[in-house]
């Protein structure tokens, strides 16, 4: 089985803990992923994540998944993290075009 990428081990961590209004820290994440003590890499992925459509970010309180873009999350679940349809369709459950995204 091929190894995760640091920024796919962070959003599944972030699906896994998430919870709505309730930010997770970066110390948190970087704790709770499985990133085998690849901090430095998971610091800057930390940091890119902070900026992309599917990530609200709070500050100094952390980042959370904005579900009004969770087809672009999807998107890059399905390409870039290697995830099935059936599995994003089964963990993101309040992404409400599910029915309709064009896996392509």
């Amino acid at each position: 089985m091929e190894k995760p990428s640091v920024k796919c081990a962070l959003l599944a961590t972030m699906i896994a803990k998430h919870k709505w209004g309730t930010p997770i820290t970066e110390e948190a994440l970087l704790n709770l992923s499985a990133i085998d003590g690849d901090y430095p890499t998971a610091r800057e992925v930390y940091t890119d994540l902070r900026s992309e459509r599917y990530i609200t970010y709070r500050g100094k309180r952390g980042i959370e998944l904005n579900k009004s873009n969770f087809e672009n999350l999807a998107d890059v679940l399905y390409y870039e993290c290697g995830w099935e349809a059936w599995e994003i369709a089964s963990r993101l459950k309040h992404y409400e075009g599910i029915e309709n995204h064009d896996w392509g």
